[in-house]
């Protein structure tokens, strides 16, 4: 069995954490949020939803890094304005064979990662398709279990990028590697922009955005513009219709809130500059106007300028 550590342990990285604890995994829970990790140490982590309902008791769950010593997989999974700190962290926890897997919604997490990890430990992964959510410290839920999609940043070896992702199937994840990461980011990141600032913005469910036509008509917006900018970058989305093909995977789970939406009804600060916010960025850089996603940008960041500074938990501590 491996011994993983999760440095981000919110809602996606707690089922991470539980799954692969069940399979008998020694993992090791780094959150941002002491209530959460107290909450993990004395009653274990709760895990429920398409996976069934477990509570498994973990290696360690702490708000550091301090102790864990170097580790088999070491998966980042943060918010994407957490990864720097995130990834200066991982500094104890990497040995001669650690592979990095770096795991966030939007664009550029990767390359942030890289600047403190060797860029040939790292694996870039995207999933989706889980609806992941706190029902409360120590407790996760999640709608799904859809995508998870895993690819060499630069130079790992496919070898031990293999062995990771045998690490995440044994825990019943279904994994696929990809040679691709443009298109395998991109086809997770249309998914994301269709949804994340809609669902935000209106409070729906993806289900909900997706039966209103005054929602769908903005969402549908925001993905092509998506889909357009990829076209004029190169990118090649092997998904047929994308159009088609978001309505079905937000078809599975229609219950889901997406993260950003979570985040702004708590008052924290979400992830709209690496998602919905991506879109502008490169379509300023090919000429290729996205009119809807940045309003959809400016009304979040809007709303995000209200909240109390304290509501943000910060960066993730080292």
């Amino acid at each position: 069995m491996a011994k993983v550590a999760i440095v981000g342990c919110g809602a996606m990285g707690s089922v991470y954490a539980g799954l692969m604890t069940s399979a008998g995994h020694a993992v090791h829970a780094v959150t941002l949020w002491a209530d959460h990790a107290a909450a993990m140490r004395e009653n274990g982590l709760r895990v429920e939803g398409a996976s069934g309902d477990r509570t498994v008791r973990l290696a360690s769950a702490g708000t550091t890094t301090a102790g864990i010593g170097p580790c088999d997989l070491v998966i980042v999974a943060t918010k994407a304005f957490d990864v720097a700190a995130a990834a200066r962290s991982c500094a104890p926890l990497i040995g001669p064979g650690t592979v990095v897997q770096t795991i966030q919604n939007g664009l550029g997490s990767p390359e942030v990662a890289a600047t403190f990890v060797d860029p040939d430990r790292i694996a870039v992964g995207v999933v989706g398709g889980f609806g992941a959510s706190m029902r409360g410290p120590g407790h996760a839920h999640h709608n799904g279990l859809e995508m998870i999609r895993f690819g060499a940043f630069a130079g790992l070896p496919r070898e031990r990028l293999e062995a990771a992702a045998a690490i995440w199937d044994s825990a019943g994840f279904r994994t696929s590697l990809f040679d691709d990461l443009g298109r395998m980011v991109w086809e997770k990141l249309i998914m994301n922009v269709t949804f994340s600032g809609t669902t935000t913005l209106t409070g729906l469910t993806i289900g909900g955005v997706m039966a209103d036509p005054e929602a769908w008509r903005v969402a549908r917006a925001c993905a092509e513009e998506a889909v357009a900018v990829a076209a004029a970058l190169g990118v090649t989305l092997q998904v047929g219709d994308p159009i088609a093909h978001i309505r079905g995977l937000g078809g599975k789970i229609p219950e889901a809130r997406p993260s950003m939406l979570l985040d702004h009804r708590a008052g924290r600060r979400g992830e709209v500059e690496a998602i919905n916010g991506a879109i502008p960025r490169l379509g300023r850089s090919c000429g290729v106007p996205t009119p809807v996603n940045d309003t959809v940008v400016a009304l979040i960041k809007a709303r995000e300028a209200a909240f109390p500074v304290a509501a943000d938990p910060g960066t993730c501590p080292v």
